[in-house]
């Protein structure tokens, strides 16, 4: 077998996972694609009173109240003020679905799992790691997040 045939077979031995990317912050986020179940943009949330700082609201999604998470607050960045470009990820973990308001979405990304890389282990504010693995991408550092970890407790939920 040809070097380019090896390379091909080990290609199709590793096993890739298809993320959804997008910036928050102007950093690079993805989450599992199997996790999103639909991409919307320009719809305003509606205030709860009471909520987290990082819930913005809910919105009516085809009759459903969805409740919308900004996800540089979510992160502990700095948030800019809600704008017409943000868009927001509808994603389903489990019975949940929430909608996550990010900067913009980049790309579709198949990922062998033996590229990507588990985060170093570094103290935390808190006891969740929001982020699952690292992976590198045309020289542009991708973070891999955990739903379970980014969505809050069902007690702490806005509704």
């Amino acid at each position: 077998m040809t070097d380019a045939g090896k390379q091909i077979a080990k290609q199709k031995d590793a096993t890739e996972i298809e993320l959804l990317s997008f910036l928050v912050g102007g950093q690079d986020y993805s989450v599992d694609i199997m996790s999103v179940r639909e991409i919307r943009g320009g719809a305003t949330a509606t205030s709860l009173p009471h909520s987290p700082d990082y819930v913005r609201g809910v919105i009516n999604l085809r009759g459903t109240v969805l409740p919308i998470m900004d996800l540089s607050r979510r992160l502990g960045m700095d948030s800019d003020v809600e704008s017409d470009r943000n868009v927001i990820i509808v994603v389903a973990v489990g019975d949940r679905t929430v909608g996550l308001m990010v900067d913009a979405v980049s790309d579709i990304l198949a990922i062998p799992e033996d590229e990507m890389q588990p985060p170093p282990d570094m103290p935390a504010d808190n006891e969740r790691n929001f982020v699952t693995a690292l992976t590198i991408i045309d020289g542009r550092m991708i973070r891999i997040l955990d739903l379970n970890a980014i969505l809050p407790p069902a007690n702490e939920e806005a509704a």
